[in-house]
């Protein structure tokens, strides 16, 4: 066996250990869990959506856990200022009467960082996370520091509907590798939530890799060959988001204002690759493109007036996408 393959077959053992353990906790959310350890693995972040109560908070507690990473937590709210995420300098007294300034760092400053109700927080507040999301530094009056490897941030929202809650603008949401939706729980999940929530009996989770370990499997990750004609088809999906693109499907000229940005592509590329190697392959394949392009690219179209109007859901528009591809 090559190195390469053995490393696969690691990779594939520890992915599937790691959903395993993290389903002791978090129960009939399969595909979230898969979104949310591709991120990590690929070096992206993630946006996760939906109602209250459906464990979101639980989730990314969980994967701290088990990867042995050093968790914190920034609860968003209409009052809670950059300053409060990214921390900052204040000056100290010692017992002789040396006075110095100290940076006092904020929770931006762990490796996975779980931004609670992301839309609660006003514009300005979100705004302090881009450094920190795609350069990982966060720069506070004229100093920059580095922010401790590996950085993932999982940002949980409300549906935007609800009172309350401003919307992200576009830059904020093109530095999210993906968006995941958290649907309710089925009966049978529910029931399973009941009997291991009730009872007075939680299971438990043992830690299971390291940093070291994510960084390494980061590495392994980038090093997984995409044939060019898929990187083409890669390509091809997202310049068909454009309205303003002949090979675009007739629901996206008609209902998207703008299209996915470069970094759609490379979120769809690199979550391919886990997806190949989940499968136990070494390349990627159209199909591992398709499976990533809905979470990758669905916060990544703006809806026009009439999109807007019509209720339409961007997911809808990819499936019109993805099938134009198929039948080119």
């Amino acid at each position: 066996m090559s190195d390469i393959e053995s490393q696969a077959r690691e990779f594939r053992k520890n992915f599937a250990a790691l959903h395993a353990e993290i389903g002791k906790i978090i129960v009939g959310q399969r595909e979230i869990i898969d979104g949310v350890l591709v991120a990590i693995f690929s070096g992206g972040h993630i946006l996760l959506e939906g109602l209250p109560g459906l464990g979101k908070t639980q989730l990314i507690k969980t994967v701290a856990d088990v990867l042995e990473l050093k968790f914190s937590r920034i609860q968003c709210t209409p009052d809670l200022m950059p300053a409060d995420i990214l921390g900052t300098t204040i000056l100290n007294e010692d017992d002789k009467g040396h006075r110095s300034f100290d940076f006092q760092r904020g929770p931006i400053f762990g490796n996975i960082v779980l931004t609670d109700e992301i839309n609660r927080a006003t514009p300005k507040t979100q705004s302090a996370l881009l450094q920190a999301m795609q350069e990982g530094l966060v720069t506070v009056g004229n100093t920059t520091h580095t922010l401790s490897q590996p950085f993932f941030v999982l940002a949980t929202q409300n549906p935007i509907e609800l009172e309350g809650t401003y919307p992200l603008p576009e830059a904020q949401l093109d530095r999210f590798m993906l968006k995941l939706i958290a649907p309710p729980s089925d009966l049978n999940s529910l029931v399973t939530i009941l009997e291991r929530t009730t009872f007075g009996s939680a299971a438990k989770t043992v830690k299971m890799l390291g940093a070291d370990q994510v960084i390494a499997a980061r590495q392994f990750i980038a090093s997984v060959p995409v044939a060019t004609p898929v990187l083409r088809y890669a390509a091809r999906l997202v310049l068909a988001t454009h309205p303003d693109n002949p090979t675009a499907p007739a629901a996206v000229k008609t209902y998207v204002k703008y299209g996915s940005s470069p970094r759609g592509a490379q979120a769809i590329v690199l979550a391919a690759k886990v997806y190949a190697l989940e499968k136990e392959r070494f390349h990627v394949a159209i199909e591992d493109i398709e499976r990533a392009a809905r979470s990758a690219l669905r916060h990544r179209l703006i809806l026009n007036f009439e999109g807007e109007a019509a209720g339409l859901k961007t997911d809808a528009i990819l499936d019109d996408v993805l099938k134009s591809m198929r039948e080119e």
